[in-house]
């Protein structure tokens, strides 16, 4: 079976759908598929191609045994309206021209970005093969939810052509149970939809004792750290936990934040103003090290915005603390409080609730009990959750 798939994340980046997308297509190259990506330069999330890589118009590659086919875009970081609009929409535009001139069995878009879905549903049509549509987000509906723009003909527009694409696609793969309905409240019939939710590789994230190297270099010694590694963007309202910080006035807890995005320069102005010493930030961390430097923490952060949008959504980093048995402190409605709660794998707390967050987060760090209990928890989850399992459910979806 020849799979052609396209996203415009692809290793060596290290966010959520290109891990995703990586670790599924190695499964299914060992089931004896050949895969083709099409991907852009590595760049996400700051606008700046990768060491090693330069934008332009073609270059093949392969890494363990996936063929990736890399083509130039407009590169822009992860940040400013119009920009990323041009960096989506010209992924879609040339990923559609590249697709015409591989031969392949069935077509595999991943959504967001909407425009590499459009790109799909067009090959698709234009080739005559099957096309599934991944969806890891529910696209337009969740740049409502972030505020970046209100209901209106555009997005009515998006809409309508999200519905199209539900409509082309021979089989629509979803990350959360919850988007479910919500796909098939358009009118979408629920027998072409499947759930493959995000999980974790046992073999890249299991536990493993704190990285003295690293807690030395950076200074952590004999401090309880707290830590959040991802994006930091519209969506994670991270503004909000640093306010947190501030009113704990606890400085033997030392909280780390890992990442690129959107709001990170703001983020860093509104530590200096609050004279918060007790916060490092970091830059992305190559993927063979983000396990390292898991590794120091003694709390997982993970935070979204009060918003309807997000609590369809699953964040991935779940499954990585879970695999680390980090123990998890949850600020996301619906699904993914659910899971961790079916779990005992964590603490939830009311998204943008300060008191809430504060008085869950002493509860944890406090209660060193409680926190042995939800390591427990969380071994359960991983192990249910193990990414090999799902690629191979994925895979058995195409036969």
């Amino acid at each position: 079976m020849k799979i052609l798939f396209l996203t415009d994340n692809f290793p060596p980046e290290v966010n959520a759908p290109a891990t995703r997308t990586f670790e599924h297509c190695r499964e299914w190259v060992k089931a004896g598929a050949e895969v083709t990506i099409i991907t852009c330069f590595p760049n996400f999330p700051g606008g700046k191609i990768y060491p090693g890589y330069r934008n332009k118009l073609f270059q093949k590659e392969n890494i363990e045994g996936i063929n990736v086919i890399r083509i130039w875009t407009y590169i822009s970081a992860n940040r400013g309206i119009v920009r990323r609009s041009l960096d989506y929409l010209s992924f879609g535009i040339v990923s559609f021209f590249a697709g015409l001139f591989f031969s392949f069995d069935i077509i595999i878009a991943t959504s967001p970005q909407f425009f590499t879905a459009v790109s799909g549903g067009v090959i698709s049509f234009l080739r005559n093969k099957k096309l599934i549509f991944e969806v890891r987000d529910l696209w337009p509906e969740s740049i409502v939810g972030v505020d970046v723009m209100k209901k209106n003909f555009i997005i009515n527009f998006l809409s309508w052509i999200e519905k199209l694409l539900y409509r082309r696609a021979w089989k629509i793969v979803v990350v959360s149970e919850a988007f479910i309905a919500a796909i098939v409240s358009r009118g979408i019939n629920r027998t072409k939809i499947f759930c493959i939710s995000n999980g974790i590789s046992k073999y890249n994230f299991h536990p493993v004792d704190k990285n003295m190297t690293l807690l030395r270099k950076l200074h952590l010694e004999g401090k309880f750290i707290t830590g959040y590694m991802g994006t930091h963007g519209m969506a994670h309202k991270l503004d909000f936990i640093i306010n947190c910080i501030n009113k704990l006035g606890d400085h033997s807890i030392h909280f780390l934040f890992i990442g690129e995005g959107a709001k990170k320069d703001e983020l860093i102005k509104q530590a200096a103003k609050l004279k918060l010493n007790n916060i490092t930030f970091l830059s992305n961390v190559p993927r063979e090290e983000v396990s390292a430097y898991l590794s120091l923490l003694d709390i997982g952060l993970i935070n979204l915005r009060k918003s309807e949008a997000f609590e369809k959504v699953i964040p991935s980093k779940l499954f990585e603390l879970a695999a680390m048995k980090i123990p998890v402190l949850l600020g996301v409605k619906g699904e993914a409080s659910r899971l961790l709660m079916k779990y005992n794998a964590g603490v939830c707390f009311e998204p943008e609730n300060e008191k809430d967050f504060i008085s869950k987060f002493l509860e944890l760090k406090n209660n060193s009990i409680l926190r042995e209990e939800v390591k427990a928890g969380e071994a359960m989850l991983a192990k249910d959750y193990d990414r090999e399992a799902l690629a191979r459910k994925m895979f058995e979806l195409f036969q």
